[in-house]
């Protein structure tokens, strides 16, 4: 257990379509003023709640999102849908989530300079899967060609850094050679198009990361992975109860409690005190000061707690570029958003360097990684 870890290679898939905050205000404002004029009535009387309307400033204010990627744009901004629509697929075809996992798990293993045959698992860990079996990792599986094993697991916003907690721990045990974790954020079908307070959240993305021995890595540029940190603490905050219990408890499956809600100032007064101690803590392991770590890429969910969380560590306001914001342009990508930031940002390191890769969502959840630079 003493040879080193490295994460060696990373990749990145946008899909093809992209809504801005005023596409996306102008469809729920139009759904709000529907809604209110069917049920004027009921309002009046008090027995109906009016729909609140909706800006483009109150979105970037409230959370610093102007833009989200979308793996399917129709049926989003219909004011009689209110939700993606994406077509069923057969049984026999590749499933929408295993189809994104690709895009990001090849662009990763050229990263990696590696080849199927060099991976020995494969995790694809994100908020949620399409389905429950069989595993979305496995289906990726087949279709690279990867002999080995290969299993899904959640754990909402931290699923990649417990992803790649799981893989540093089995490449340090010898139980496999090189693992490659995939996180195919599909997120658009949880949302709900219909609320004010978040339906400008989340966007869709794919991200997916090679965890190898420093031994076999022959990449370009790689960092070794110091250590690890997790942590879980039980909170309803953040929920969705779509599940295959639904049908059997007489539930709608698309009522608004199935999908993503939130009590957003607990999470925000309750996460940030809880993530800023997580990380200052990991880096007192090593006998490291917030002055020693080059970077910080951070989970991905509100500007306002990745400046505070930042604020919090540093003592300060952080320079440009030492805790990089990439929402602005892809929104709350659930457990890719600290990847994505990664990927992104991660040159411009000297050997030696430090820089903190951390997550922190439902659950609570938070783990975090100290790399670093080969």
């Amino acid at each position: 257990m003493t040879q080193q870890v490295v994460l060696s290679g990373t990749g990145l898939w946008n899909p093809p379509h992209t809504i801005t905050n005023e596409e996306l205000v102008a469809a729920y404002n139009a759904w709000a003023e529907k809604y209110n004029h069917t049920h004027a009535d009921a309002i009046a009387a008090g027995e109906v709640e009016a729909k609140p309307f909706s800006s483009a400033e109150f979105i970037e204010k409230a959370s610093g999102i102007k833009s989200r990627y979308a793996y399917i744009k129709d049926g989003i901004l219909d004011v009689d849908r209110m939700r993606p629509r994406i077509p069923a697929r057969a049984d026999d075809a590749l499933s929408d989530q295993a189809e994104i996992a690709l895009h990001a798990a090849k662009a990763a293993l050229k990263a990696a300079n590696k080849q199927p045959e060099d991976i020995d698992a494969i995790i694809v860990s994100c908020a949620i899967t399409q389905r429950s079996f069989p595993a979305i990792a496995i289906e990726v599986q087949e279709a690279l060609g990867v002999k080995g094993f290969a299993f899904d697991m959640l754990v909402a916003c931290s699923a990649a850094t417990f992803g790649l907690h799981r893989a540093y721990e089995m490449v340090k045990a010898g139980t496999a050679r090189a693992v490659l974790v995939i996180n195919p954020e599909l997120t658009s079908p949880l949302v709900n198009y219909t609320d004010r307070d978040s339906h400008f959240i989340f966007g869709d993305v794919a991200t997916a990361a090679v965890i190898e021995s420093a031994e076999t890595c022959n990449s370009a540029e790689a960092f070794d992975i110091v250590s690890t940190k997790a942590v879980t603490q039980f909170s309803n905050n953040i929920r969705a109860n779509f599940g295959y219990v639904n049908t059997s408890n007489d539930q709608d499956p698309a009522s608004a409690d199935m999908l993503f809600y939130q009590y957003g100032r607990k999470v925000f007064k309750e996460v940030c005190p809880m993530a800023a101690e997580h990380i200052l803590e990991h880096i007192a392991r090593h006998d490291l000061t917030p002055v020693d770590v080059k970077r910080w890429w951070l989970h991905q969910a509100n500007i306002n707690m990745n400046v505070l969380i930042s604020k919090k560590i540093l003592g300060r306001d952080p320079e440009p570029g030492e805790a990089p914001i990439v929402l602005d342009t892809y929104a709350n990508t659930a457990s890719a958003g600290s990847l994505i930031a990664f990927h992104l940002y991660k040159d411009g390191f000297n050997a030696g360097e430090y820089g903190l890769l951390c997550s922190f969502g439902a659950g609570y959840s938070i783990g975090s990684l100290v790399l670093q630079k080969r």
